[in-house]
């Protein structure tokens, strides 16, 4: 006998439990289906980001930016820590625990919002009166039925063509955040997100990182200013980044890893390493979905085909996240479950697209909203633009972290804020004013007006809006 219910999600990544949760909040009866598991074989749910993305990531950055600390900048506050260790394996577990304790809040979630959770791999069996027919493979086989159903199934790591990952000596993130000691050299294929995260954490630690790129620009999606000051710093650190690379060969037949590939230059170079950490980008996951089985249209890179609305090609079937068009950012997936679920509900869901944020978490962090300046030439956009760096900043220089700078692009005419863009301590909070400033059409000279804490890094922002008409106060 199968289950009915109003709306059934599959997946319970940040996309997928979002949704259930806003869809039970309109009175929908909603159940949701994830198949991750713990190493005990219970319900992980949370998706890439809870349990091997965001928050594990953001647990080890943390670790290993407390160690550089008491490492090289204690002293310089007059505090005596004597010969500083590194305890690797109590490192992880702190950062499983920290992911439980998300893996459990979002089945307490779940309780409280009356969604009914199923542990299993979902799919499509056939559409029928009332819906569609989905089949839950877990410990126990159950068959669902739902009137709407939500597609949030994310995506999977992107392997090198040939080098499968061993998770053991080839990496993916998965592998990448349960290294169990810091190896003597890493390499990273790829200096996206994930490859200078991962990277800045093993490289505190010790360990000699080298980070391949094929591309010839460092960081392109980032504002070329702003990237330019990031690798400066993380040149400075120690990060080994080479661009305009091209792989030849990956063999894995010995104790490590050997990388073979020319460089920027065409040379042949080789590179040994104990671990190599694959972040190419990510593929979207449709997995044992069986899409086929009921007509559901899938495009040439795998993704689930949706509209502006996240509508796909079968009526009373949605998709969101990273399955579908668009970056692959938890927050985006939240907002288009948010959004998808009050359509469900017959409400007017929103999302914007042009002020999402982004953010890497390395130190300095970068964060950015919004348009950058060779976006704006490209466009013929006539702009003015505006930077404060933290050197000029009270609260940086008394934190000890003075790298960086915002920046400010306006419109020339009008003096509406295109886009905002920061490298520096703690950005990531900073962006938040920008996006909010975005979302309500706000001028450059908005921001300057209003009043911020003396004395706080938030002050740059204000400056880098002043600097927008070359009046900053303290620079």
């Amino acid at each position: 006998m199968s289950k009915q219910f109003d709306v059934i999600v599959i997946g319970a990544g940040p996309g997928g439990y979002i949704a259930a949760i806003r869809a039970a909040q309109l009175g929908k009866n909603v159940a949701c289906i994830d198949a991750w598991s713990t190493a005990a074989g219970t319900p992980a749910p949370g998706g890439t980001c809870t349990n091997v993305g965001c928050i594990p990531s953001k647990a080890l950055l943390q670790s290993s930016e407390h160690f550089e600390h008491a490492k090289l900048h204690f002293g310089e506050h007059g505090i005596s820590t004597g010969e500083v260790a590194i305890d690797v394996p109590k490192m992880i577990a702190r950062k499983d625990a920290i992911v439980k304790q998300n893996n459990d809040g979002i089945l307490y979630l779940f309780k409280k919002n009356k969604v009914t959770f199923f542990h299993g791999l979902a799919s499509f069996v056939k559409a029928v009166e009332g819906g569609y027919e989905i089949k839950v493979a877990g410990k126990s086989e159950e068959t669902l039925v739902g009137n709407q159903i939500v597609v949030a199934t994310g995506s999977n790591a992107r392997a090198l063509p040939g080098v499968p990952f061993d998770e053991e000596k080839v990496l993916s993130n998965d592998g990448a955040l349960r290294i169990g000691a810091a190896p003597k050299k890493l390499g990273l294929i790829g200096a996206g997100v994930i490859g200078l995260e991962m990277g800045s954490v093993w490289r505190r630690l010790g360990t000699e990182v080298t980070v391949l790129e094929g591309m010839d620009k460092f960081l392109p999606a980032v504002d070329e200013q702003i990237a330019k000051e990031a690798k400066k710093a993380f040149d400075k650190q120690g990060l080994k980044i080479e661009l305009g690379v091209k792989i030849s060969n990956v063999d894995t037949s010995g104790a490590g890893v050997k990388v073979e590939y020319t460089n920027a230059k065409g040379e042949a170079q080789a590179l040994d390493v104990d671990k190599l950490i694959v972040s190419i980008g990510r593929t979207a996951n449709t997995n044992g979905l069986n899409a086929e089985a009921v007509g559901l249209k899938v495009d040439e890179r795998g993704m689930i085909v949706v509209d502006d609305e996240c509508k796909t090609n079968l009526p009373g079937v949605w998709a969101v996240g990273d399955v579908v068009r668009g970056p692959m950012l938890a927050h985006k997936a939240e907002e288009e479950a948010v959004a998808v679920a009050e359509r469900i509900a017959g409400q007017h869901g929103h999302v914007n697209f042009a002020t999402l944020p982004s953010v890497i978490y390395t130190s300095p962090e970068v964060a950015w909203v919004g348009r950058n300046e060779q976006q704006l030439k490209e466009q013929g956009v006539k702009y003015k633009a505006g930077t404060f760096p933290f050197l000029a900043n009270g609260r940086a220089r008394a934190l000890g972290d003075t790298t960086g700078m915002v920046k400010f692009l306006a419109d020339a005419e009008t003096d509406e804020i295109l886009g905002v863009h920061m490298v520096g301590p703690m950005v990531s909070e900073l962006i938040s004013e920008a996006v909010v400033a975005m979302e309500f059409k706000a001028s450059s000279e908005d921001i300057a007006r209003i009043c911020h804490a003396h004395p706080s890094l938030s002050e740059s922002t204000k400056e880098a809006a002043l600097a927008v008409d070359k009046r900053t106060l303290n620079f």
